[in-house]
Order: structure tokens, then sequence, then C-alpha cells
């Protein structure tokens, strides 16, 4: 994939991680390690995410003590999935990669590759079995059938989620400036 110019790309403070910081890219590759992708993935996208700034996959390598296999890789894996974007500042030889901020269209993005596809062959399956159990016995008919229905379900409602999941962070918005006030007050 190939990235673009972004003017005045600074470069974030790689030294050793903060213990928020360790600990908030270790729960997130947790949860994605869960999700039976790379922990690492998470831990790399989660380091970009919170220090909002293009790193270098050697600065990624430096501060989350990866090979520089591994980082090569992790940065070249996130980047086809959407998650990362490749950028370079005007006059910066190397690449750096900043993080996608649209949690929505990012899940979106992986539930439709992962999951979506997943799920829409099963429904192809689920179809055909149909088809050749026609002189099956009836119970078998009806459960296919309700395995099928449920495919169906499912492959609408993750194309469902994908199209019209937007994050509307109005009532977190709400909640702080409302905890701001009362802190303020006190």
């Amino acid at each position: 994939m190939k990235g673009y110019l972004r003017e005045g790309s600074v470069l974030g403070d790689t030294s050793a991680l903060q213990p928020w910081e360790k600990l908030a890219t270790e729960a997130v590759g947790t949860v994605i390690g869960f999700w039976n992708f790379k922990r690492n993935h998470g831990r790399v996208w989660a380091l970009l995410f919170l220090r909002d700034t293009a790193l270098t996959a050697a600065e990624l390598q430096d501060t989350l003590s990866l090979s520089k296999g591994a980082a090569s890789m992790i940065t070249r894996e996130l980047e086809a999935w959407g998650v990362v974007r490749r950028v370079r500042s005007v006059g910066d030889a190397p690449w750096r990669f900043e993080a996608e901020t649209d949690l929505m269209h990012m899940i979106g993005r992986v539930l439709q590759e992962r999951e979506g596809e997943l799920v829409g062959r099963v429904r192809l399956d689920l179809e055909e079995a149909e088809r050749l159990a026609k002189h099956a016995p009836p119970e078998v008919r009806r459960r296919l059938a309700k395995l099928t229905a449920l495919a169906a379900l499912v492959d609408g409602a993750i194309r469902s989620f994908i199209a019209t999941a937007r994050f509307d962070a109005t009532g977190v918005v709400r909640v702080l400036q409302t905890s701001l006030r009362r802190k303020r007050s006190t």
C-alpha cells in the first residue's frame, strides 16, 4: 500500500513506555489476541492511537521491544487491514505509521473482511446443503432451514452494522462535561 506525504509530522516521544501506556497497549493487545489476531497488532495500533503521532517501524520496534522483522510484518499487516496508514513528512526520509482513529470504520472493515466473508460462505454452504437434502427426512430439512435462516440473520446483521454504524460520542461528551463542571465547582 502506498502512503502519502504529510506536512509537519512531529516525532513522538519514543522513550520507554509510561506505566499507563504499557497497561493500555497490553490491554488492547490482549483483546486483539482474543479475536485471533496477533497480540502485537493491538499493541502497535494502541501505541500509535494513544500517542497520536506517526512513528517509524524502528521507533515502534524500540518502544515495544519488537524484532525488526516483527515490526515490519506487523505494520504491513495493519496497513493491509486499514488500521494504520503509511505517511511521510516533507523532507523526512523514513516512512512513518499513524493509527486509524475512526473506530467504527475500523471495526466495520474487520467485520466485513473476516466475519462477513465467513458468514457469507457458511450461508451459501447451508443453502446448498438444503438443496442437496431435498430427499432427507422432513425434520432434517427443518433443522437445515433453521441453520440457514440463522446464517442469513447473522449475515444481514453484519451487513447492516457495516452500512449504518456510526459512533455517536455525544453522550460521552455530555458526561465528561458534567464531570468537569462538578470538579470545578468543588
